[in-house]
């Protein structure tokens, strides 16, 4: 097949599909009747050489073929959307544009304040949207316009252009005078060393949306120590204060939330550093709007340019 032979429509309808699931709601979202986008579908069948799409129970299922293809038409369809429909310049001065950004709600706490506060010096019209996505869709989500950042340590996210925001670990917070501090011996800075085998004197709590907590106990063999699975961390400084229950969670929170009830500590485990990084899609380069939005990050966060 050569490209001369496509035209712009059919892309338009294979997306739709892809992403809708549905022939009728493609058609919908892309201002086309049904019978239209059921002969775009069929024309481009007809030059893949591929089925692309079969019927399932819930709708459209693609086929191998089309999965392969879905990023690459989305990312472009995008792009060009993007060219047509934003001025080479970009006035932040006066722009009301909303800005979609993927996080947990550690790094809310961690980057928003910042970027908010230079937000408001310098384009008040801004808009901010944070929207948790599961990590498997990130990058898509991020070709097609859905996300505009990612933040956090996320190291099956690929395919994408990133920066790194900060180096962090992974610790275990305590109150203090918990009856494990008591029979352990813990230097003056409050790191606990060379006690592994320890921790399984501990009942842990632990982050659903944090997998590589739940990662370290397996490998530490301490799973039938799980007590508690919560769904944010900033929940959790609370429960250790008041319960006997171990948290492993990020070193730079726990020094912020341990105050003189908490006691930080550092045992050598697995997978215990990880790196937080900024996330983008490679199209966004087009972008006047995400460049600019890529230059206040940096410097809000007093990131090299």
């Amino acid at each position: 097949m050569h490209i001369n032979q496509l035209d712009l429509n059919l892309l338009r309808a294979f997306d739709a599909v892809y992403r809708l699931g549905n022939v009728s709601r493609a058609a919908e979202a892309i201002g086309l009747t049904q019978p239209a986008t059921s002969h775009a579908i069929t024309r481009l069948r007809g030059l893949l050489g591929d089925p692309l799409f079969v019927r399932n129970g819930s709708g459209m299922a693609p086929t191998p073929r089309a999965q392969q293809l879905a990023s690459a038409v989305a990312g472009a369809l995008a792009s060009i959307a993007e060219a047509l429909d934003e001025p080479a310049s970009f006035d932040p001065a006066r722009s009301r544009r909303l800005f979609r950004l993927h996080m947990s709600d550690i790094g809310e706490a961690r980057f928003l304040p910042a970027l908010l506060a230079a937000l408001r010096r310098i384009a008040p019209g801004i808009c901010i949207s944070t929207e948790p996505w599961p990590h498997g869709e990130i990058a898509r989500a991020l070709d097609t316009g859905k996300l505009d950042f990612a933040f956090g340590f996320l190291p099956g996210v690929e395919d994408t252009e990133r920066m790194t925001l900060l180096r962090d670990r992974y610790i275990v917070l305590l109150r203090r005078g918990h009856p494990f501090l008591k029979q352990t011996h813990v230097s003056k800075k409050q790191r606990l060393l060379d006690a592994i085998d320890d921790l399984q004197q501990l009942d842990f709590a632990a982050v659903r949306s944090h997998s590589e907590t739940l990662r370290i106990l397996q490998l530490l063999k301490l799973e039938d120590r799980l007590k508690l699975t919560a769904s944010h961390f900033l929940a959790l400084p609370e429960i250790v204060r008041q319960t006997d229950l171990a948290v492993l969670m990020p070193k730079t929170i726990a020094e912020q939330v341990a105050g003189e009830h908490c006691v930080i500590v550092e045992p050598a485990f697995p997978l215990r550093d990880f790196v937080v990084s900024l996330h983008w899609s490679r199209r966004a380069k087009n972008s006047a709007a995400h460049r600019w939005m890529l230059t206040i990050i940096q410097q809000a966060l007093g990131l090299p340019a």
